[in-house]
């Protein structure tokens, strides 16, 4: 008979360790609560430290100091066009109100000191309201060695966009890699860090320049540790306490047995369901199998947040314009029958770099968002035919810029070329045998892209026609368009690329305070969701750049305000919603 589970106390249970626990969990503690930090991994970090970092908080204090003082109602005019009836004011409202501050916080009270992203754009440009500058914010890069014992329970980097486990940050940093060739100063910059790294290596076994999600995790969870929280890995959430239809705490799993932790409230963020096979056949479209979808986070982010949400009467929500925050990924031969995914992010925006279907049509602006191109390769792939494209460039494009996993010079190609991933040929024809790419297709489209790119142009689909296009691009570039230029020097690459994704969208209904919501939309006593166990804020949208990140540290800010009885600047009454 097994032996009955010890009991602990506190105010407050978090289960999740990314940015949406974390934060959670840093400002219930900060404001004086005892908080215990349940993951179910023996590290913490969840899919955030796998992540780019960028969070999208308009009206940020860091872009007031650069003098950039948005009209608060600009994103909110910006969000009205992008998400149409997918408006929530409620909740819109919560976080737009609640980012700057929630940035505030963390500057002032915790080691979570940021970077800007003042020139970064919204991805969509044209519509009203977008912005130019002043939304995005990154976790200042961290010397892990600041974080002492702990460093050795985080998540390291995500190996597929590494370098030999070296993080790169976007930005400067990943410009002096792109350009180490042509400049004596990102030559130099990139030798110190490679050297950094090496010495990291042998001393502590990882990489110590911590940077992207992984100096977002890093910052948290040592802050975390500072303000007393427990942080307990290896400990899964196997069931939720509840007591008179209030959630009043949660039975974990651990090593030696069972853990019973009594707590006035429970905050969900486990991470979504974007590795639960049968969500993801039951929601995810052109999935008939569920297995067909290349999820990014962690094998460990399966849902089980939300089934715990549920078993409290919490509902899914599942009505949104998507289901999943898609990304364009390809399948990484890692060795020993180990396959890695890789996001292509910023590739297909430099000029050189088009994405073509079976038939060797394009489709789509391959410099917008990676939702944006995920979502026009689904509609544009027959039904009935797997969904894949083909990012395709020339030797010279791939030898500047990259292609995927496939590194610029002087990176040599010969191990990409050999595992697979890398498709070659010395005329468009032999790659478009190589890849299963109609060869005719192929060769009419490139020439008739060709016959524009080289003025720089695009007519067919506006290639370098948003800001967000140009920044995407390569400003070094010395054409007309950063985003454009012609495919005609072979040998010729290809790589295949697949839907996948940064995490779900379909989640827990919840109302401005991050109160888990019933079947009648009223909430249940106790219980929070944040991050990708709550569902999305834009509606299954993606309008920016970093809005998964951002809510998620919003809104395990405002839960944890919530649930420490501090008033926040909502409205006490946020509960709208249709049963």
């Amino acid at each position: 008979m097994p032996a009955s589970p010890s009991t602990v106390e506190c105010d407050v249970l978090v289960i999740g360790s990314g940015a949406a626990g974390l934060s959670a969990a840093v400002t219930a503690a900060w404001h004086g609560k005892k908080v215990i930090l349940a993951e179910k991994e023996a590290v913490f970090g969840g899919a955030t430290a796998w992540s780019g970092g960028w969070m999208w908080v308009p009206g940020n204090p860091l872009a007031q100091r650069a003098g950039i003082h948005e009209d608060p109602q600009q994103p909110r005019t910006y969000l009205k066009h992008e998400l149409g009836e997918r408006y929530d004011a409620v909740r819109i409202d919560a976080f737009l109100d609640n980012c700057g501050p929630m940035v505030a916080f963390f500057e002032q009270h915790t080691r979570l000191q940021f970077a800007d992203g003042n020139g970064i754009p919204d991805i969509h440009g044209h519509t009203p309201g977008a912005g130019t500058q002043g939304h995005q914010v990154i976790a200042a890069p961290y010397d892990g060695r600041e974080v002492g014992p702990l460093i050795h329970r985080l998540r390291k980097t995500m190996a597929e966009t590494a370098f030999l486990g070296m993080p790169i940050m976007a930005g400067a940093d990943l410009t002096a890699f792109l350009t180490m060739t042509r400049s004596m100063k990102s030559a130099l910059h990139v030798v110190r860090r490679f050297g950094r790294h090496l010495y990291d290596l042998a001393r502590y076994g990882r990489a110590m320049q911590l940077v992207n999600g992984s100096a977002l995790v890093a910052r948290l969870a040592k802050s975390a540790e500072d303000l007393g929280v427990r942080l307990l890995e290896s400990a899964p959430a196997r069931r939720l306490l509840i007591e008179d239809g209030k959630v009043c705490g949660a039975v974990l799993g651990r090593p030696k047995g069972e853990l019973q932790v009594r707590a006035s409230a429970v905050i969900l963020a486990a991470g979504g369901f974007p590795n639960d096979i049968a969500r993801r056949k039951a929601l995810f479209p052109r999935t008939p199998t569920g297995h067909e979808h290349l999820a990014l986070p962690p094998r460990a982010c399966n849902g089980e947040g939300i089934s715990l949400g549920e078993s409290a009467g919490g509902v899914l929500e599942s009505d949104l314009a998507s289901p999943v925050a898609w990304a364009p990924v390809s399948r990484l031969p890692m060795g020993n029958g180990v396959t890695g995914h890789f996001p292509h992010i910023i590739d297909r925006a430099k000029p050189g770099v088009i994405g073509v279907l079976a038939s060797g049509e394009r489709f789509c602006n391959e410099a917008d968002g990676y939702y944006d191109y995920v979502d026009a390769m689904l509609k544009a792939v027959p039904e009935g035919q797997p969904v894949a494209s083909w990012l395709i460039c020339d030797h010279r494009c791939q030898r500047r810029y990259g292609l995927g996993f496939a590194r610029p010079f002087p990176v040599p190609l010969g191990p990409v070329i050999r595992s697979g991933y890398l498709k070659r040929g010395r005329t468009l024809e032999e790659l478009a045998r190589a890849c299963g790419i109609d060869p005719h297709g192929l060769a009419a489209s490139v020439a008739r892209y060709n016959q524009h790119a080289r003025h720089g142009e695009d007519p067919a689909f506006g290639r370098g026609s948003t800001p967000y296009n140009r920044k995407m691009g390569a400003a070094w570039y010395t054409g007309a368009n950063p985003c454009v230029a012609p495919v005609e020097h072979g040998p010729f690459y290809a790589v295949k690329v697949e839907p996948g994704s940064f995490g779900t969208f379909a989640g827990l209904r919840t109302n401005g305070h991050a109160q888990v919501l019933d079947g009648a939309c009223a909430p249940i006593g106790g219980l929070y969701a944040a991050g990708t166990d709550m569902a999305s804020v834009f509606g299954g949208l993606y309008p920016s750049g970093g809005i998964n990140l951002g809510p998620a540290m919003t809104f395990g800010y405002i839960a944890a305000r919530h649930a420490a009885g501090v008033l926040t600047t909502l409205e006490e009454d946020q509960t709208t919603c249709s049963a």
